[in-house]
Formats: C-alpha cells, sequence, structure tokens
C-alpha cells in the first residue's frame, strides 16, 4: 500500500509540476517513411478493434462443418459366423412356415415376399435358401398353445336378488370346420347339449378331454367379477373353437365336482361331470323340468381359433344366448395369446428362445440401419421386417419380454451405429411402464443398463468432440442422450442396478473428467510452451481463446441440456478450466516480466499488441463468473490484472505513439470540408483508444489512477500535437494564397481544433473520474480524493490553454492577413476631409468586413466567436493608435472615429449572433473611448476631469503610508466665507534623515473656476513628522462651490532651504462636501463639527490627461497645468 500511495504521490507531483502540455510532449518521430508508418498505424488500430470485438465475435470463431460423433470401438461386437448365419436364418424360415393368427394390416402375408426380404438381411443365394426351405417343410410343424386369461365381466343378469355368483367354465369344442360352422350358425353351443356329437366320434379317444375343461373360482354376490385366472387350452390351431360358458353357482360344490373332472379322462368323466352338474342345479328336485330352469346360465362365449390375430386379443366380449329364448347380458375381458410349444430347428434346441430372438432383432436391425440415415433412424423396421419378429416373438411366447429384447438389441446396436435417443429414450419408458419383475429376469436389463450407462458417459467425456454444439442435430441428440438421467428414477433400474443409485455424481466425474482432458488436448494442439516468449503468449491467447468460447458453449446451449440430470455443467467446467488457464497465464507472465527486466523494460509493439490480447481474452474469461450460482471471490483470476501492471503501463506508451503516428498521417492527408478529415480521424484514433480503455476494465479503481493519469496526459499531448500540426502546415501553405482561400483554410484549422477540445471535454466522464476519485477517496481519504481532481483537471487545463494558444496563433495569421487592408482603411477613415460623412468615410472597411464576415459564416462553427473577438480588438488598437498619432486636431476627426466604433459594435454584434456588447465594452474598448472622450473635451474639461478623478481615488483611500491630516472645514453662507482650520499632521514621511520639516499649501481648484483665489500656506514646522498647525484660513467665493470638481487641495511640503521644496503628499476634499446647502458645515454652528481626517498620497497625474493637455502647444492654460503636475512627479522620481 505505502509502495501504491508513493507512486501515486510522484505521478502527481510530476503532474502538478507541469504547466503546459509543450513542455512535456516528446517531439514527434521523424516521418522518414510516411507511408510505411501510414500502413503501420492503420494494421495497429485495425488490430486493436479486432481485439476489442472478440468477445461479439467468440461464438462465430469457428464455423467450420461439425465433426464425425465419437464411435466406441471397444463396443463394437464380433460379427456373426455363417454357420450362426444359416442356423439364424433357419429359425426365421421356419417362422414364416409355421404362421398362425390373423395377420394385421401392417403386416406382409406373401411367403415369398418375406423369404426374398430374409435373403436379403442374411445375404443368402437362392440355393442355399431352397436347401434350409426344404429342411424347414420336412421337419416337425410347430405345436401351439392357446393361453387364455379370463380376467373379469361387467353387467352379469342377477339370478339372486340383485346379484348373482358367477365363474367361467371354458374348454376347446374340437374340429368345428368352416362348413360345420355355417350350417349350424343358428345353433348355440353347450357344454350340456354335446351329446349328439360325442356319440359321433369313432371311438373314445376322439371324445373331448376332461382335461381340457376349465373352471375358475366362483365369485360371490357380484354382478362384475374379477377373476384375472390363466389357462391352457389347445387342439386344432385351424379348426377348433374355444368355448366359454359363464353360470350362476348357488353352492360351492358345483364347482368343487367340475373341477374334479380334470382328474378323470374318457367318456365315463364328460357324463360324471354332466350329473353331478344336473344333480345340484336342480336343487334336490326329482322332476328333470326344462334346461333352462335347470341351470343358471348367464351367458357363452364362442372363438374361432383361426380367427384371433397374431398379437391375439386383448379385449371385452359380449356374452351370448344359447338359444333365442335365453336371456343374457353382460361382457367378458379375455386376453387370447397363440404360442408354440414345441419347435423342430437346430437352433431351439440348443438355445433359449430369447437369446435366438435377440440374435434375430440385432441382425434385421444391422440391415435396416443401413439404408437409413445415422441418428435420425427412429428405429421403424420395414414390414417384412416387422411381420417376421411379430411372429416369432408370438409363438416363441416372448410377448412380455419383447420390450425388454428391444431395448437390449437397439441399445448395443447404438453403441456401433447411432439410432435417434428418442426411440432409445421411448423405450427405457416402455419398460418402466410394463415393469413386470416375475416375468423379466434382473439379469436381462442389468447388463444392457450398465452398457449403456457407460456408453454415456464416455460419450458426455468426449461431448465436445461428439456433441458439437456448431450441429443444431447434435445438441439435439445430447439433449435425448442425457435421458439417461430418466434411468434413475426406473423402478427396473433400481430393481436390476442396486448399487447405481447416484447416477448424477457419475456424470459430475465424467464431466470434469472431460473437460480436465480437452484442456490438455488443447495445450498439446497448440504447444504454448515452444518457441520464442512472443510465440508462446501468442499461442496461450488462442488457448484462452478457446477455452472462452467453449465456456460461452457451455453456458448459452450445454448447461441447459444437464437441467434434466440435476447437473450444474457450466459452473463445473468453468471452474476446472479458470483453474487451468489461470496457472498457465501466471507462469507465463511471470517469465514476461523477468524478461522485459532483463531488456530494460522495454516492450516491443508485437509483444505489447499480445499482452493486450491475452488480457482482453482472460477478463473475458473472468466475466462469465457472474452466471456463477456462488460466490466466487476465490477463483484463480480474481486478481489476475496484477500480473498485467506493469506491462499494461508501457503498453499504453506504445498506444500513445502510434496515435501520434496516426495523427500526424491524418494532417498529411487532410481532406477539407467544414471539419476536415484529419479532425474526425484524431477523434476516431481517441474514441478507440477510450475504447481500449473501457474494455480494460481496470477492477482496481484507486490502481487505475495512475493509467487514468497516464490516458489523460496522453489525449491532451496529442490534442496540442494535433493542433501545431495543422498550424505548421497552414504557415508553410500560405504563400501565394488568395485572401478568400486562406481565411477559408484557417477557418477549418480553427474549427477542427474545437472539435478535438470538445471531444476532450467528455474525458471526465468517458475515463471515470468520479468512480477514481471514490476510489481514492476510500483509500487515502479527502486528501487522495482532492489530489485525483486537481491532478486530471489540471492536465485538462493546461491542455485547454495551449489549445487556446494555438487557436490566437491561428487567428493571429489570419489577422496579420489582414492587416494591411485594415490599415489601408483605417487611414482612409483618418485623411478623410470634414467635407465627407461619416458613412462614406467608414464604408471601404465596413465593406472589407462584411466580405471577410460572410467567409467566416460559411466556414466557422459558432464556438470559435474568438476569431471576430481578435479582429474586434485589432480594430480597437488600430483605432486607438491613429488617435493617439493625431491628438490637438479638431473635434470632428474624433467624432468620426466616435462613429467608425459605434458602427463596428454593430456589426460585430450581428443582431445577436455575434459577440456580446459585455465582451466588446471591455479593454482595449474603454481606453479607446475614454482617448475619445477626452480628446473631444476643452483644456479646462480635461483640467476638471483630473480633479474629478483625484476626488474619487481620494475617496478609496485608507491607510496609506504617507500620513494623514486632521483639518475642519465649515462655510458661513450669509458671508460667503469658507473657513479652513489645519489642526495637525501625522506619519509623514521621512525626507531629510529620518525627519521632515512639513508645511501645508492650500488651494481651491481648479485653478479656472476661482481665478481669485490665492493659495495659502501654513508655518514650517522643523524636524517632525507628526507637526500640530492649528492655523485658520479664509477663503471667500461665490457660487462655484456647485462644481463637482471643485475642491480643497492640501499639499505637504518638506521645506528645504538650500534647495526647492519636497513634495511629501497631497489630500483632496470636495468643496460639495462642506459647502452645500442642508450640510452640517454650511451653518454659524458648523465650527462645532468633528474634523475631517484625509489621507495623503503620492499618485503621479493621469497619464491620458497629460498627454492631451501636454500636446495643446499654444494653450497657456493646458501647458501651466502640465508644468506644475510634471514638477511634483520630477520631485517624486528624485526622492
Amino acid at each position: 500500500m505505502t509502495t501504491l500511495l508513493d507512486l501515486k504521490s510522484s505521478v502527481l507531483r510530476q503532474v502538478q509540476r507541469s504547466q503546459s502540455l509543450r513542455s512535456r510532449r516528446e517531439p514527434p518521430p521523424t516521418a522518414s517513411s510516411p507511408l510505411r508508418i501510414s500502413e503501420a498505424s492503420v494494421e495497429f488500430f485495425e488490430r486493436m478493434n479486432a481485439i476489442l470485438q472478440k468477445q461479439e465475435n467468440m461464438m462465430r470463431a469457428a464455423q467450420a462443418e461439425p465433426p464425425q460423433e465419437h464411435v466406441d470401438q471397444a463396443f463394437i461386437p464380433d460379427r456373426i459366423s455363417r454357420t450362426e448365419l444359416d442356423l439364424l436364418y433357419e429359425e426365421a424360415v421356419y417362422t414364416v412356415v409355421n404362421r398362425v393368427g390373423v395377420p394385421s394390416p401392417e403386416h406382409v402375408k406373401s411367403d415369398d415376399e418375406l423369404f426374398a426380404y430374409l435373403r436379403k438381411v442374411f445375404d443368402m443365394g437362392e440355393e442355399e435358401h431352397d436347401i434350409i426351405l426344404q429342411k424347414v417343410q420336412e421337419a416337425r410343424r410347430a405345436s401351439f398353445s392357446l393361453r387364455v386369461s379370463v380376467m373379469k365381466a361387467k353387467n352379469l343378469m342377477a339370478k339372486d336378488a340383485n346379484y348373482s355368483d358367477p365363474y367361467c367354465m371354458l374348454g376347446i369344442l374340437v374340429g368345428q370346420s368352416p362348413r360345420e360352422t355355417e350350417e349350424k350358425k343358428e345353433r348355440k353351443f353347450s357344454f350340456r347339449k354335446r351329446r349328439e356329437k360325442l356319440e359321433k366320434r369313432s371311438s373314445t379317444k376322439e371324445v373331448l378331454p376332461a382335461r381340457c375343461i376349465q373352471v375358475t373360482e366362483v365369485k360371490p354376490e357380484t354382478l362384475n367379477p374379477v377373476w384375472d385366472e390363466q389357462f391352457v387350452e389347445i387342439d386344432d390351431v385351424h379348426n377348433d373353437l374355444l368355448h366359454l360358458d359363464i353360470d350362476h353357482d348357488d353352492d360351492v360344490s358345483v364347482a368343487e365336482a367340475c373341477k374334479k373332472l380334470n382328474e378323470v379322462s374318457g367318456l365315463r368323466g364328460m357324463g360324471y361331470f354332466k350329473q353331478i352338474a344336473k344333480s345340484v342345479r336342480s336343487n334336490g328336485s326329482a322332476s328333470s323340468g326344462s334346461e333352462e330352469n335347470a341351470d343358471d346360465f348367464l351367458g357363452c362365449i364362442n372363438i374361432f381359433l383361426n380367427e384371433i390375430p397374431v398379437v391375439g386379443y386383448d379385449t371385452w366380449f359380449k356374452l351370448e344366448p344359447r338359444s333365442s329364448a335365453s336371456k343374457v347380458q353382460g361382457e367378458c375381458h379375455l386376453i387370447l395369446k397363440l404360442f408354440t410349444n414345441q419347435r423342430d430347428t437346430t437352433l431351439s434346441k440348443k438355445d433359449t428362445n430369447v437369446s435366438i430372438h435377440k440374435k434375430l432383432l440385432s441382425q434385421i436391425l444391422e440391415y435396416e440401419h443401413t439404408h437409413r440415415e445415422p441418428y435420425n433412424w427412429n428405429g421403424q423396421v420395414s414390414a417384412p421386417a416387422w411381420t417376421v419378429l411379430t411372429h416369432h416373438a408370438v409363438q416363441t411366447d416372448l410377448s412380455p419380454l419383447q420390450q425388454a429384447i428391444r431395448w437390449q438389441c437397439y441399445s448395443s446396436h447404438h453403441r456401433t451405429q447411432r439410432v435417434c435417443y428418442s426411440l432409445l429414450l421411448r423405450l427405457l419408458r416402455t419398460i418402466d411402464a410394463e415393469w413386470d419383475p416375475p416375468a423379466v429376469r434382473g439379469d436381462m436389463l442389468s447388463d444392457s443398463f450398465r452398457l449403456y450407462t457407460e456408453h454415456c458417459l464416455c460419450l458426455m467425456k468426449n461431448m465436445r468432440q461428439v456433441f458439437p454444439c456448431t450441429s443444431a442435430a447434435a445438441i439435439t441428440r445430447y439433449e435425448l442422450m442425457l435421458g439417461i438421467g430418466y434411468m434413475q428414477n426406473m423402478q427396473a433400474f433400481k430393481t436390476v442396478c442396486p448399487l447405481r443409485n447416484e447416477l448424477h455424481l457419475d456424470i459430475t466425474t465424467a464431466v470434469k473428467k472431460g473437460t480436465a482432458e480437452w484442456y490438455e488436448s488443447l495445450i498439446a494442439r497448440y504447444r504454448p510452451e515452444d518457441g520464442t516468449l512472443e510465440e508462446q503468449l501468442k499461442k496461450l491467447v488462442q488457448v484462452i481463446d478457446a477455452v472462452c468460447a467453449d465456456v460461452q458453449r457451455a453456458q448459452n446451449i450445454y448447461n441447459k441440456l444437464f437441467y434434466a440430470v440435476k447437473v450444474d455443467f457450466f459452473s463445473i467446467s468453468y471452474r476446472q478450466l479458470e483453474k487451468q488457464a489461470a496457472d498457465d497465464v501466471n507462469v507465463a507472465m511471470e517469465r514476461v516480466c523477468g524478461t522485459l527486466e532483463q531488456e530494460s523494460s522495454r516492450l516491443t509493439q508485437t509483444m505489447g499488441e499480445i499482452i493486450f490480447e491475452l488480457f482482453m481474452s482472460l477478463k473475458i474469461l473472468k466475466g462469465f463468473r457472474e452466471f456463477l450460482p456462488l460466490d466466487a471471490k476465490m477463483l484463480a483470476l480474481t486478481s489476475f490484472h496484477n500480473w498485467f501492471k506493469s506491462s499494461i503501463h508501457k503498453w499504453l506508451q506504445i498506444v500513445h505513439d502510434r496515435s501520434c503516428d496516426r495523427i500526424r498521417i491524418a494532417v498529411e492527408a487532410d481532406k477539407q470540408a467544414k471539419h476536415s478529415s484529419s479532425a474526425v480521424e484524431v477523434t476516431a484514433c481517441f474514441s478507440q483508444v477510450r475504447e481500449i480503455w473501457v474494455q480494460l476494465a481496470w477492477p482496481d479503481s484507486a490502481g487505475a489512477f495512475i493509467f487514468v493519469t497516464r490516458l489523460t496526459d496522453n489525449f491532451c499531448s496529442e490534442a496540442v500535437c494535433y493542433s501545431e500540426m495543422i498550424t505548421r502546415k497552414i504557415e508553410r501553405n500560405q504563400l501565394g494564397r488568395d485572401h478568400k482561400s486562406f481565411t477559408v483554410q484557417l477557418c477549418i484549422a480553427l474549427n477542427n481544433a474545437e472539435h478535438v477540445r470538445v471531444f476532450l471535454g467528455n474525458l471526465p466522464r468517458d475515463l471515470d473520474w468520479q468512480g477514481v476519485e471514490r476510489a481514492m477517496e476510500e483509500s487515502c481519504g479527502v486528501d487522495g480524493k482532492e489530489q485525483v481532481y486537481k491532478a486530471l483537471n489540471g492536465q485538462l487545463f493546461n491542455m485547454d490553454l495551449d489549445l487556446q494558444r494555438e487557436a490566437k496563433h491561428l487567428i493571429t495569421l489570419l489577422t496579420d492577413k489582414m492587416l494591411p487592408e485594415l490599415r489601408r482603411y483605417i487611414q482612409h477613415i483618418s485623411l478623410s476631409p470634414d467635407s465627407i460623412n461619416n458613412d462614406d468615410a467608414v464604408s471601404p472597411l465596413m465593406k472589407y468586413l462584411q466580405d471577410t464576415m460572410v467567409i467566416l459564416t460559411e466556414n466557422l462553427v459558432k464556438e470559435n466567436l474568438s476569431v471576430l473577438q481578435s479582429m474586434w480588438e485589432l480594430l480597437l488598437r488600430m483605432i486607438l493608435d491613429a488617435v493617439t498619432e493625431n491628438r490637438g486636431v479638431q473635434v470632428e476627426f474624433y467624432n468620426r472615429f466616435q462613429y467608425t466604433v459605434e458602427t463596428l459594435l454593430h456589426f460585430f454584434q450581428a443582431k445577436g449572433e455575434g459577440l456580446s456588447m459585455e465582451d466588446m465594452k471591455s479593454g482595449d474598448y474603454k481606453v479607446l473611448d475614454e482617448e475619445l472622450r477626452l480628446n473631444k473635451c476643452s483644456s479646462f474639461e480635461l483640467i476638471e476631469q483630473y480633479y474629478l478623478e483625484k476626488i474619487s481615488h481620494q475617496k478609496t483611500l485608507k491607510h496609506t503610508r504617507y500620513g494623514r491630516i486632521s483639518v475642519k472645514c465649515y462655510y458661513d453662507a450669509p458671508e460667503q466665507r469658507l473657513t479652513v482650520e489645519i489642526l495637525h499632521a501625522a506619519d509623514i514621511i521621512a525626507l531629510d534623515a529620518n525627519l521632515s520639516d512639513p508645511f501645508v499649501i492650500v488651494e481651491l481648484c481648479p485653478h479656472h473656476l476661482f481665478p481669485m483665489a490665492k493659495s495659502q500656506r501654513t508655518q514650517v514646522k522643523l524636524k517632525t513628522l507628526h507637526p500640530v498647525f492649528d492655523e485658520l484660513f479664509y477663503h471667500v467665493s461665490p457660487e462655484q462651490y456647485r462644481h463637482r470638481f471643485a475642491c480643497l487641495t492640501f499639499i505637504v511640503m518638506d521645506y528645504d532651504w538650500l534647495s526647492t521644496n519636497d513634495f511629501a503628499g497631497e489630500a483632496i476634499a470636495p468643496l460639495s462636501d462642506f459647502c452645500w446647502p442642508g450640510r452640517p458645515n454650511a451653518s454659524p454652528a458648523g465650527k462645532s463639527v468633528q474634523p475631517v481626517i484625509l489621507h495623503l498620497s503620492r499618485s503621479k497625474p493621469s497619464k491620458p490627461i497629460m498627454r492631451m493637455l501636454d500636446a495643446r502647444i499654444g494653450d497657456r492654460e493646458a501647458q501651466e497645468f502640465v508644468r506644475r503636475l510634471k514638477e511634483i512627479e520630477k520631485s517624486m522620481e528624485e526622492e
């Protein structure tokens, strides 16, 4: 802190000692090669402008095509062998040959079309296909089963009071061919009416097996039972029919009796079932009655197996009556699935159905994806592929596992050939929605979840290469990939991967590691440790710029994507990169400081530019800290500006030198308008340097004082340098120019200087002087603030003085150019005879001035009225000289010049558009006006004016070193007598060896007003400086005392008996103080008034009046008056 204050004090002392920028400005460099300097300066400021715009162009720096996404080679599986492909092809052909069920519209019905597709998928030749097809056709056909899930019923008919006790009995009716069905379409099937059919069987083996009859539980007292029970039934999948009865059971024994039939086989069992059912339902009645009254039938359902869709049924079926006399109502929800229970293929005998289906799906995916655009494929396969996969999943009874298998295959396939991430996310959501732990084994998903998670983490680590932000499609894919966060909340994921419950921590680790590796790759690419120091810094700038661009992308793009996984990507990556970048730059700047010290603190322009660019890049990087959610005071770049303090100070000198070059070239290549191109170029240069400082944004306001002082000094010296350059250029080019062109050039030069001066008037605002003052006040108190104010404003004040001086010099060039013409016109006025009127005498001068004013008005900005002021002052001096040279002439001479001055006053005022009357009627105008006024006076009037001035001067005296005199004056009006009583004097100056011999001379003045009054004198008082006179004098006077200039003079003299008496001082008292009616002194009682103290003075006579009177040689009164004054003046000079 002490060192900083010492440095500030040193700067302040240097600024305060400098009275003008002229003496401080360095001599401009020699322009040995103007073209080269011009090009260098232009290129310098262009580079600076590019640096200042770096942040705006950060995201546009790299617009190249996005790179190919990364493919993790570790996940590329081995290709399947030809033998395995043949076995898999056999499985696919077997599936096609053994298709059952009604195909949906999107399925392919033609076997040939399906075989043609499979041949392409497996790259199978026609001969090989025929061999495998023949093998499949010779194999045993697939044996099918039907899974029936009786879910629930609703809106059943009530058999008891408002309710029933429903149960279901279902079984397969064998051999119902389509022809038989048509013949018996009016007949309703029932387990009770099958005797006729059974008797037609040729043997007991064809009778309906008792094990094919299934019975649900009885749900008591409900019309909307829920069973949710599964049964497996099958016989002939092409001709059999599924029959289901829903009955009301009054006693549980009926259902129990029916269930016992499952333990009996053959026709006997069936008859036993009917006997029990009839016996129980007849409720013990011997009478057979009607069948409708004998049971409590609620409805039935008949479904032909060959009408079941491939994917099965999952729907509500309306209950049907047995006959037209039956009354039923309600619906029953059934789920029907067909599947094979035996397959005669080589692969099915040695591998599981799940494994086979996964291989088949993977093979089809690989083929389908080759004909799709990467990343945009949503996983939808062609109709033949979907037909084969659907039939195989149905036949192998994999429907509950199909989504899990699809996830396994698609996620594995994605690791080698990218699919749309929305597909994978959709599969995850489907697995989560259909999750059934008993149906899906954990090991089926755990590996796929683990591999996919590791794959995604690997992509996250390399996200900058895999998902470049320059590709909108890549960013969209990345956003979808981050759906991995959905896995953490899936019940399936929690079940099969119980130890991986904090996925966001794994993502955070991947981001950190990926960011660090990316930075290291930057260092490896640019190699900032190689080459010269300048090359090292330049490479480091490229590194920091790349980091800034990456942080920008993190903040604008990537960070939003990580919200879904609850990871603050920006904070993680920024803190990582900021620390690594700060460490590298700190080390580099230590090398720079050491090198500069070794080279006597010399900083080259190239090095300065690189350091400045590096500073700006770090400033941009540091600026991103505002987006951090927490306090960022302890970041590595918090005080990075301290690394650049000495370098930036030297850098500002380079900026100053280049600015001077730019200004000099602008002056040489000037193009004139009301403001020439050089003025615009200079202010543009200043604006750019100012912008450099603004962009630096030095964070230490107190420390910024040194730089602000330096910048202000540079601006001011450059402005004065510019003003001097344009002045010298005009001086060189003035020869041979006519009055108009020269005047125009001078106007433009003045406008240029004013334009620059006005621009620099905004420096306090542009450089934030108030902020520096506040910072200095906080660190150094009020004195520090005051020092800053004085130092900075002192620089601006000195600059303003120098610019004014240059402007006056330019104006002097103009007035000097005008001087011969003006002198001729003034002489014309002076020599014009009295017979010529004043307008004609003044007209040539006014015509010349009017022409000049037109030129000035057209080319001069309003702020440069100082040109008019200078012309006005020049004319005043010229007229004053003419009047002074012609003293003692006729009054008409002075009247003419008085008229000239009044005409010029109105001309330069220009009806309020020009100079103000207040400004014009000052200085030389007052002298000239007084000169003209006095020259028009007579000698007596001049003498009277002299005494008026003396009276006025006497009234201003308070205490003087010449002493004072005490007098008492009173006037006796009836007697017309003035009595003057001189009492004493005090503190008279010593004119003889510390003493004097004073006496007082009393006179009535002026003499021409009192021609009869004689001067009187007191006695001489020897050797004293405090004489006491106490003497009376009587003056009788008429009405002359009424004049303002009538006075009494008291002249104190020192008596000298060897030579003339010496003048010691004088005092004057106007007669109006004593003789005016109504004054206390002008009455008989005036004798009692208090004495008056008059201070003595030794002022020299009025020079103008003396000169005018002295010039009137033929006037005796004037010459006599001047003689007396000269004697007094001579006496004072001798003393």
